[in-house]
Parts: structure tokens; sequence; C-alpha cells
């Protein structure tokens, strides 16, 4: 397959359901309901961007699969699939703050080979084809050289499932405050991983999350020279990124709350 042609293809369709979202966002007219949790959201923006990337993207290339946050997949065993993230910080875009993204990846087997992540709000683009660097709006990205935690800028999230598990996340939490310069919450897994790519996180961590939420960011953090540890932690996918250093002073400090 032609990755860069694939890849122009999923840019065209993620700014298209950008505009669809960014007309939502500022008319606030949709319905929000909720899933496994009362802080789980999901609203009809959600459903409707998956139907427009899954529609244009199974009808560009009918012989790959896809798995979704909503609709789920159409062949688990399939060699390649779309892994979609339709709105990534859905409670940000309900609540009218400006940080939620269209995340993206083509993944062969376990490997993300494309990804591509889109804030419509800011008009951030960030994109990496594997073996070929990361970029934002087409220009190169790096992640930083910083590599003292006193002087680094983490971010993290907090799982759905925080009523049950969020003496982990905030022993974490509260371990790293008082240890790092600054301390970021955003509200968007692919948004947090895509600016530790670009430097302006020098490192994040999150435990619990689902593949739509890394599978584009996996491959934009590693072609953007960073390095991430997946770790076991009850279920969904846990993980650290950063620098090398930096990644792995997170990896070990986490390990023991583990």
């Amino acid at each position: 397959m032609n990755y860069s042609d694939i890849l122009k293809d999923v840019k065209r369709i993620v700014v298209k359901t950008g505009k669809y979202q960014l007309e939502k966002f500022h008319n606030k007219e949709f319905s929000i309901n909720t899933k496994s949790t009362v802080v789980d959201l999901v609203t009809e923006v959600d459903l409707e961007s998956e139907r427009m990337l899954i529609d244009y993207l199974k009808h560009k290339y009918p012989h790959i699969s896809y798995l979704s946050e909503e609709r789920g997949t159409d062949n688990e065993d399939a060699e390649y699939k779309w892994v979609i993230d339709p709105l990534d910080g859905t409670t940000n875009f309900t609540q009218g703050i400006p940080i939620f993204t269209i995340s993206v990846a083509l993944m062969k087997n376990d490997t993300s080979i494309i990804g591509v992540v889109y804030n419509p709000v800011t008009g951030e683009l960030f994109h990496a084809i594997k073996g070929e660097g990361a970029y934002q709006n087409d220009k190169r990205i790096v992640v930083s050289e910083r590599n003292e935690l006193e002087k680094s800028v983490l971010a993290t999230g907090f799982s759905y499932s925080r009523a049950t598990d969020m003496y982990h996340s905030l022993d974490v939490f509260t371990y790293f405050a008082p240890l790092v310069r600054g301390l970021r919450r955003l509200g968007s897994a692919s948004y947090d991983m895509c600016n530790v790519a670009r430097g302006s996180l020098d490192g994040y961590w999150e435990m619990n999350l689902r593949i739509w939420d890394v599978a584009a960011g996996d491959v934009i953090i590693k072609e953007a020279g960073g390095s991430i540890v997946y770790f076991e932690h009850k279920d969904g996918i846990s993980l650290v990124c950063g620098n090398d250093t930096i990644c792995g002073i997170l990896y070990k400090k986490i390990s023991q709350y583990l």
C-alpha cells in the first residue's frame, strides 16, 4: 500500500469531520448520554463523526477493517485495521473547553503504521508514518531533550473507572506533584501524546486507556524520537512516554505503585 496516499486521504476526512465538530462545538446543539459510568460520556457528535470517518475510509479502502470506540470492530482478526477515536475529549467538548481531537491510526497487526491526530479548534494536525518522522502541520517535530524531573512538565489523566481505582491515580499524582515543574490534566490522551511528541510536555502517563486512545499517538511519539513503555495495571492500556530518560524515570517511579 502507498502510505503517503493513504495519509492524504486520512487528513482529508479528519479535517472535514473537524469542521462538523467545530460547528456543533460552537452552537452547542447536541444530545449527551452516558456509557460505562456517569462520567463516561457520548454525544451525537461522537456517533456522527464516527460514521463520517468509517464510511469514507471503508469506501476508499474496503479491504481494510476498522476498530472504533463506539462501533467496535468489523473484523477482529484483520491484518490491517483503522483504529479510530472520533472525539477524544468528549467531556471537554460538552463543557466548551477547546481541547478535543479526532484520532485515526492505521495498524498492521499490533503495530501503528500511520497516525493522525487533529484538534479542530486550533487547527493542529499531527501525523506520522512509521519510519518517516513526525509532523505538526507538516513541520517536523521532536520530543523534549529535558532529562531532569524537577525541570519537567508532565501530564496525566484519570480513567473512567476512577470511582473504583482512584487511589492508584491519586497516589502517583501526589507523588509527582512536588517533584516536577508542573502537572497538567488536559483531558485528551491523544492530544497529551502529541504534546509530548512536539516537546511541549516532557512526559505523560495514564492508566486504563483503550487502543483507540493511543494507537495514533504511539507512532507519532516514536517517530518524534520518543519512547513509550506499556505496563500492566488492571484492565486496558497503561503507559508512560517521553524521551528515553524521562520515560525511564517515570516508569521506575510509577512501578512502585503497581
